[in-house]
Formats: structure tokens, sequence, C-alpha cells
């Protein structure tokens, strides 16, 4: 077995740092630089004539709440296994953030949480990340199916016989599923699945439940406002519901977390449009909702990244 140097190890580490924070901020620039739908004449036009000190505090202060939820959410699921600080929670929730920033789906910061932990408890944080993410998913679904539906009565997109046989197909499924819980592939089944979430104490979900739906809150609501601050006065339900609906579209598509404003931006021009606003505007939100809640978070985890120490070095 080839045998590899202390000096080789940190200097491959190092060089795995470099390459994530270095890929980060290539990624973001390249989906900043490139983009020929934002229109910076207009928005300079427009931040100058409703800039506000409290406004653009108020909105820093949503994105800031939105990733102290997700922090809160990790360190409490964390628990189950052994308590950490607020500080090492953040350490791990921005670091992962970063290292999965170019993966499909954010499927890196699975492996980016289980880096803080011994190897034994791979399995664990990746299920308890799982759980995390799950969470933030179902919600989205629920309130997502809520403003379809709204949205839907108001401005007819599909036709209620289309709508009755979505919601057949969607009991047809979760009849499979639940007739199938039992059926074992590879030692991993529906109902062990479910006997592993039940080991975690009722508390702990209770308390993710709320966290989970104080971020979507959060999130929603920050869309909403900046909204508000491009001069769109539409009815709040109307906009709740239609941010609802892109929030669930978008996250059921497969992409990068790089790539999220663009997929959003597409659901939210097509949704939005209907409503007579413009794309504009729309792209504009949709990529300030980027750089706030991703950008801004992936540029402190990176120094989280640089200053990582692993098990190896430490």
């Amino acid at each position: 077995m080839i045998s590899i140097s202390h000096k080789a190890k940190q200097f491959l580490i190092l060089l795995i740092k470099l390459l994530i924070v270095g890929g980060a901020f290539y990624f973001i620039y390249i989906q900043l630089a490139n983009n020929d739908k934002l229109d910076w004449e207009k928005f300079i036009i427009l931040f100058k004539k409703n800039q506000s000190i409290a406004g653009i505090s108020f909105i820093l202060l949503l994105s800031v709440l939105n990733r102290f939820f997700e922090i809160l959410k990790w360190q409490n699921l964390v628990s189950y296994l052994h308590k950490i600080s607020l500080l090492e929670s953040t350490k791990q929730v921005l670091g992962a953030l970063t290292a999965g920033l170019f993966t499909p789906n954010g499927l890196g910061e699975y492996a980016g949480k289980a880096l803080f932990f011994d190897k034994k408890s791979t399995k664990k944080i990746i299920f308890l990340n799982l759980i995390c993410n799950g969470i933030q998913m179902i919600l989205s679904v629920v309130f997502g199916i809520f403003g379809l539906l709204y949205f839907n009565a108001n401005y007819n997109i599909i036709t209620s016989k289309t709508v009755l046989i979505l919601f057949g197909i969607c009991f047809l499924l979760f009849g499979i599923l639940f007739f199938s819980k039992k059926i074992d592939i590879k030692g991993y089944s529906i109902e062990k699945l479910i006997h592993k979430i039940n080991e975690i104490p009722k508390t702990i979900h209770q308390k993710n439940i709320f966290l989970a739906v104080c971020r979507y809150l959060v999130f929603s609501h920050q869309y909403y406002f900046l909204f508000l601050a491009f001069d769109v006065d539409l009815p709040y339900l109307t906009m709740m519901a239609t941010i609802a609906s892109v929030y669930f579209l978008a996250s059921s598509l497969p992409t990068f977390q790089f790539l999220d404003f663009a997929v959003k931006g597409s659901v939210a021009v097509y949704f939005f449009g209907i409503l007579g606003i413009n794309e504009w505007i729309v792209v504009f939100i949709s990529t300030l909702m980027w750089f706030l809640n991703v950008v801004l978070p992936v540029i402190i985890g990176s120094y989280y990244v640089m200053n990582f120490k692993t098990k190896i070095t430490q």
C-alpha cells in the first residue's frame, strides 16, 4: 500500500480547499457577469428612487434570519448525537454550503458536513442532513400545492379535470409507497427509514418543523418585500401563492446551487409574467435572492473552508 507523507497530505488538503473556494467564486462571477437579462441601468435608477437604509437593512436582516434558522435547525438535529455550539453549527452549515455550491442539488453539502465528524458517524450525519433538508422540501411541497391551487383558481392555467387527475396520480403514488414500505432493497426499506426517524426524540422533530416553518416564511416574505421595493403592488395572497408555486416547481427540478437563481428565475418569469410583471424585474429579484441567500453565505463559508482542519492534520 502506497504511503503518503504528512506534508503531501497537507498540500493535497490545501489544494482541495483552494479548488472549492476558487471554483465557488468563479461560478458566482460567471453567473453575474454573463447574465444579459440583468438590466443594471434600470436597477440603478429604481434603486436611487427607492433607496432606504431601513429598507436595505430589513432585507439583509431577512437573509441573516434565513441562514440563522438553518443553523439552529442543524444544531438541534445534531444534538441527537452530541451537543455543538452555535458557532460550530455555523461553521458546518456555511462550510458545507460552499462545498456543495457546484454539485447537483447541493449533494456536496452532505459530504461537507460529514467531514466535521468522525468517520464512524458519517452515515448518521448524512441521515440527519437528509431530515434537515427533507422537512424544508416537504414544506415547499405543501405550501406550493396550496399556492398552485389558489393561483389556478384565479388564472385558470389548467382545467379542474386536470387538477383532479393530478391529485389522483398523487394519491396513487402515496398508495404504492404505503403498500410497498416493507419491501427491502439491499437492506433499505421505507419501514426501516420511518423506524430510524422515530428513534429521534419528538422534541427534536417538533423544533425542527418549527424552525423550518420560520425559515420558509422568512425567505418567501423576503421575495415578497423585494417585489414591493421594485414598485410591484399586487394583492398579498396572489403574490404569496405565486411565490409558493415558484419555489415548489423550481425545487422539484434537478439543478446546481450556483444555477439556482437561473432555474427559479425561469419558473418565476412564467408565473409572474401571467400577473403582468415585467421580466427584467422578476429576473433581477431572483438574482438578488440568490446573491443574498447563497452568494453572501458562501463568501463567509469560504473562510471556514480555508480554515477547516481534517482529522489527518490535527
